[in-house]
């Protein structure tokens, strides 16, 4: 298992759970290429440099600077970017729970595992166990490097995921691709070719069993690679590569006051009258909404 991008909590209401975020995503499929000099078969490089002076700068020279004036810019550190939430960077922050079924499959992005800080962590099983039942996923904030995230925790045997969410504006609209439309008896399908695709689609129905494919183009292209090394054509690659890992103190927790302080805090929201300011607001938030979709 790779190292923990952190190590924090998760908290919904007032109970915190002690957890790290592992990444559950691995990309490397084993094959990764080089950029070479054709002419002499050499290794490009690349180099990182100073535009003003053509120096090259080392990784330790480098910092992040945000251009907030043509020329001018604010440098930023590590700590800086902590300070900006420091609840949030080390937190899966679980503001609502949703059904499952609502959550769109375009808007899932990347997946991570939350493993808990020890393997009696009763809050953990808790939570697990509570989303299994009810067919929830919790819908949190996370901050994963030096960007917040949208997410969803849910349960998967006996490991809590979670998965980045999309934010709807990440979302291209398909308002502009051309599609058959809705009217079957204007496209000519026919309720026989209906029946016939149905029955089609029930004989190739199977159980869901991801080790059944198999990345044929990969298998295909290292056949290929192997051909080529058995012929004496091979080039030496020298890896990089590297990691961080952040760590946070425990504590122990009274689960059940936690949820009772929690469950009656919520309670008290819903019962609570809006103010009327926030009245006036939403009001006017749907007027403009209103117009909005009148111009359009």
């Amino acid at each position: 298992m790779a190292r923990a991008l952190w190590k924090g909590n998760i908290s919904f209401g007032l109970v915190s759970i002690p957890v790290g975020l592992f990444p559950a995503e691995q990309r490397d499929d084993g094959i990764s290429f080089s950029q070479l000099d054709k002419r002499t078969m050499s290794p490009i490089g690349y180099r990182r440099y100073n535009k003003s002076t053509g120096e090259e700068v080392p990784w330790d020279e480098i910092v992040k600077g945000y251009e907030h004036e043509p020329g001018q810019y604010v440098v930023l550190t590590d700590e800086d970017f902590e300070k900006a939430n420091v609840k949030a960077s080390k937190t899966v922050e679980i503001i609502d729970f949703v059904d499952a079924e609502e959550i769109e499959p375009m808007y899932f992005d990347r997946p991570y595992y939350l493993a808990p800080a020890n393997t009696t962590s009763k809050g953990y099983a808790l939570l697990r166990e509570t989303l299994r039942r009810t067919g929830k996923v919790g819908i949190a904030r996370v901050v994963i490097r030096t960007r917040e995230h949208l997410a969803a925790v849910m349960a998967r045997g006996p490991i809590l995921l979670l998965e980045i969410l999309r934010y709807p504006y990440e979302i291209r609209q398909a308002d502009d691709l051309e599609v058959p439309g809705e009217d079957l008896d204007a496209l000519g399908v026919t309720d026989k070719e209906l029946k016939m695709a149905e029955m089609l689609v029930d004989q190739m129905v199977e159980e869901w069993n991801p080790d059944k494919y198999k990345d044929t183009y990969r298998d295909d292209l290292l056949a290929r690679i192997k051909e080529k090394v058995a012929a004496g054509e091979t080039e030496v690659v020298t890896p990089e590569a590297g990691e961080e890992e952040e760590a946070v103190a425990e504590g122990v927790i009274d689960i059940m006051s936690l949820l009772k302080k929690s469950v009656a805090e919520a309670k008290g929201k819903e019962e609570a009258p809006a103010p009327k300011k926030a009245k006036k607001a939403a009001s006017s938030g749907e007027k403009r909404s209103r117009s909005k979709r009148k111009t359009a």
